[in-house]
């Protein structure tokens, strides 16, 4: 029997027992409505911190060591509504200069307040006991770096990207994730391994790219190329390449014709000195 697909809607994220930083698989504990025990959640979980509301979409699966767990394929955070929920998650080690302590007095001078304080006047943190200028600077700047990521995760899932792309898109492009993917996400295909011409085609229509632009036509071609010498190929003739390009692309001939010669004019591809093979 297949295993149904739950949701998750709005849960606390209590403990992280477990993270990889270079892949992003996380074992997190949530607290979730209807179980009497926290849930363990495994699962890409890139920049999930305690205290954090996750809607998270996967299915139930049963580990023969560890037992029952809830396998998640989605996941999307919002920031905590409650006073405890608040204290728990700026204590979590999310911010740095913000401990346990901190968060305590911060949450009980500014209640529910707290996070728009941080966002919107954070040099009214100076007003809580043992929190001078200097710890305000450094929470600042640690808010900003972390609300950046959150973005940039934010940004990829809704322009198509899963969890785990998005994790390797932000490990290599960091700060810079959005505006390269924005400007040409075929750049993708080139420099992340996992993602290859159809993935990246996938995110450029759903960001709304021209599918005539050079760098959709450009980066099909390269995917031929590559096709090719998975197949065992060493090059390929002109009339090879444009013909399984127009296949992959739904492109006109003189279209790739074009993109093909400015290809060699780059040296994204070389011509063989008779003309006829192209590596």
């Amino acid at each position: 029997m297949a295993q149904r697909l739950f949701l998750f809607f709005l849960h606390i994220v209590e403990r992280i027992t477990y993270n990889n930083e270079e892949s992003g698989f996380s074992v997190i504990k949530i607290k979730a409505k209807g179980f009497p025990e926290l849930v363990t959640v495994v699962g890409n979980l890139a920049a999930v911190n305690v205290g954090a509301v996750l809607r998270l979409k996967g299915e139930w699966k049963h580990d023969s060591k560890y037992g029952r767990q809830f396998s998640a394929a989605d996941y999307r955070e919002t920031v905590p509504a409650t006073i405890a929920g608040i204290e728990k998650y700026l204590g979590s080690g999310l911010i740095k200069g913000i401990g346990p302590v901190n968060a305590r007095r911060i949450v009980r001078y500014f209640k529910e307040n707290t996070l728009k304080i941080i966002e919107e006047s954070p040099d009214e943190l100076v007003k809580v006991e043992g929190i001078g200028t200097k710890r305000v600077e450094m929470i600042k700047k640690a808010w900003t770096e972390q609300k950046e990521i959150k973005n940039i995760m934010l940004f990829l899932q809704s322009s198509g990207v899963s969890t785990a792309y998005a994790i390797k898109i932000f490990k290599t492009y960091g700060n810079e994730s959005i505006s390269i993917v924005k400007n040409n996400p075929y750049r993708l295909a080139d420099d992340i391994w996992g993602i290859g011409f159809k993935t990246a085609d996938k995110i450029a229509q759903q960001l709304g790219f021209d599918k005539e632009s050079y760098e959709r036509c450009r980066s099909g071609i390269m995917y031929v190329l590559s096709e090719l010498s998975n197949q065992g190929h060493c090059y390929a003739t002109r009339t090879q390449l444009i013909s399984e390009a127009v296949k992959i692309l739904d492109a006109g001939e003189p279209l790739l014709e074009r993109t093909l010669d400015q290809m060699i004019n780059e040296k994204s591809v070389i011509l063989k000195e008779d003309f006829s093979h192209y590596f």
